[in-house]
């Protein structure tokens, strides 16, 4: 069955490492954008969270020697908002934490959060594929898709490929 032109558009998919339990504590963000199903851009960036005290270093390896000297989120947000442009939403592995940092970061750095609603690929996998447990690697797996977890542009290529693989575009992968 071919799909309506409403679900041809594109969409982003966003992935957040933050520094520690703290929602505005964002030390790296990446982006991924899909047109018809195909990724046509990836950004990844480092920043600087407003605290230098890491608790996640053992889950991400980022440290704060590696981002003490990299932008805040209100200088690197505004750069990356180019790839949002003309998209329907935002896909995120169990989004309530990534629309929750980067509304906390937002409102933290006196920006507006984009008004997108966010795609939960958690949920997208339990619907499409009945899948359980759903942890993004499980999911992953069950698709063939590559991925270094808690590397944000992998997480973030990973939740693309899924709502790809969801919508009937990733052929190549299986499902």
């Amino acid at each position: 069955m071919a799909e309506s032109n409403a679900a041809r558009r594109p969409f982003v998919a966003i992935d957040f490492e933050t520094a520690d339990p703290e929602k505005d504590s964002a030390c790296a963000v990446a982006l991924v954008r899909v047109e018809q199903g195909a990724i046509v851009a990836r950004a990844h960036r480092l920043i600087r969270p407003p605290r230098s005290d890491f608790h996640f270093t053992h889950i991400h390896g980022i440290t704060w020697e590696q981002v003490r000297d990299e932008p805040p989120f209100g200088e690197v947000w505004p750069t990356l908002t180019p790839l949002l442009d003309g998209v329907d939403f935002l896909a995120a592995h169990n989004s309530g934490f990534d629309e929750a940092v980067l509304t906390t970061c937002c409102r933290a750095a006196g920006l507006l959060p984009p008004p997108l609603p966010f795609v939960c690929t958690v949920q997208l996998a339990r619907r499409t594929w009945s899948l359980y447990p759903t942890k993004l690697p499980d999911v992953c797996r069950h698709l063939g898709i590559s991925l270094n977890h808690h590397d944000a542009l992998s997480d973030a290529e990973a939740c693309a490929r899924i709502v790809i693989a969801a919508r009937g575009w990733g052929d190549h992968l299986r499902a």
